[in-house]
């Protein structure tokens, strides 16, 4: 894996939303990362794959626009659509555990994404806490069941939290967590506050569009697709104390029908001189006191809608307090 001895980072921060992307999508990354010298987080649904009950987002505003661009049946495969329906949904932590502590053996970060995807997208942002709980303890049992020590890190599937989720990043003693998403040019590090209640739980939002919110807008086709996201990132904002981007990609996606794309931005990436590294290298440049508390900006945080994709996310909103100096 790379050093860090560079102040422009870009952090590769892995989405594993089923069955079949842990079972195919994740070795071929793995493969990939390694051969160009990457580092990369690797964030798994550990339990049922339930993929064919999202069909119910056909009433969402956006969803069917997006099914269209991006050619949902050569996205996931036709049976894993069918997958809680029709078929029965496969255990992915349980028959995936070898791939996913692989992973880990090859020294990529690992944690938790969800435990049922589908469950966590459509429905935490109006559960209840006892709801949002049991499916986040849900994952971490079963994080510890394969790895026998729980999770550092979380990043929500389809970028959907709410305030007991949030809560729960702090309470189930996270180092830090990627949920949500942020413009890059004001994106940073920071604590989380809902309602006036302060996380202390720190957020490393994403920065950069996904693959599939960007093919079929405008011209953009997957022919192309390397090429325009390379334009976005020749500069690297500013990203607390450090100079960095971080793209998520989905193992379905990237690690399957669109590993030739991923290729080309692994080379521009590094052409551009970028480190590519996991988003724990991001938490480990954060800056910190003398008693080795993190010193960050406070930011609200919101739901709104990022162009490409339906629904609403969590996103980093207005700054709340500035960096609170630790007590003696």
């Amino acid at each position: 894996m790379q050093s860090k001895n560079s102040n422009k980072y870009l952090a590769l921060k892995i989405d594993v939303d089923t069955f079949k992307g842990t079972k195919i999508g994740v070795p071929g990354l793995i493969d990939m990362l390694k051969k160009h010298q990457a580092n990369a987080t690797f964030l798994f649904s550990l339990g049922p794959d339930h993929t064919g009950r999202a069909i119910k987002r056909v009433f969402r505003k956006g969803f069917l626009g997006k099914v269209k661009r991006t050619s949902v049946v050569q996205h996931y495969g036709f049976p894993t659509l069918l997958y809680g329906t029709v078929l029965p949904g496969p255990d992915i932590g349980k028959r995936c555990a070898d791939i996913m502590q692989r992973t880990r053996d090859e020294g990529f970060e690992c944690g938790i994404h969800t435990w049922d995807h589908v469950k966590w997208q459509d429905g935490v942002q109006h559960a209840s806490a006892e709801w949002t709980r049991r499916e986040m303890m849900a994952a971490q049992n079963r994080f510890c069941d394969i790895y026998k020590e729980p999770a550092k890190t979380h990043g929500a599937a389809g970028w959907q939290m709410s305030k007991h989720a949030l809560r729960l990043t702090e309470e189930m003693g996270f180092g830090y967590c990627s949920d949500g998403r942020a413009d890059p040019a004001v994106a940073e590090p920071h604590f989380p506050v809902v309602n006036g209640e302060i996380i202390s739980c720190p957020q490393l939002p994403s920065t950069l569009p996904t693959l599939d919110e960007l093919i079929g807008v405008g011209d953009i086709t997957e022919t192309n697709v390397a090429e325009r996201l390379l334009e976005m990132t020749k500069t690297c904002p500013h990203y607390g104390h450090t100079n960095a981007h971080v793209f998520t990609l989905h193992a379905e996606l990237e690690g399957m029908r669109l590993k030739a794309t991923f290729e080309q931005l692994l080379i521009g990436w590094k052409a551009q001189g970028y480190q590519l590294v996991s988003t724990r290298t991001l938490y480990e440049c954060l800056p910190r006191s003398a008693n080795h508390q993190l010193l960050l900006p406070y930011y609200t945080v919101e739901q709104g809608e990022i162009a490409g994709r339906s629904g609403a996310l969590l996103l980093q909103g207005k700054p709340f307090l500035p960096i609170l100096k630790p007590t003696a």
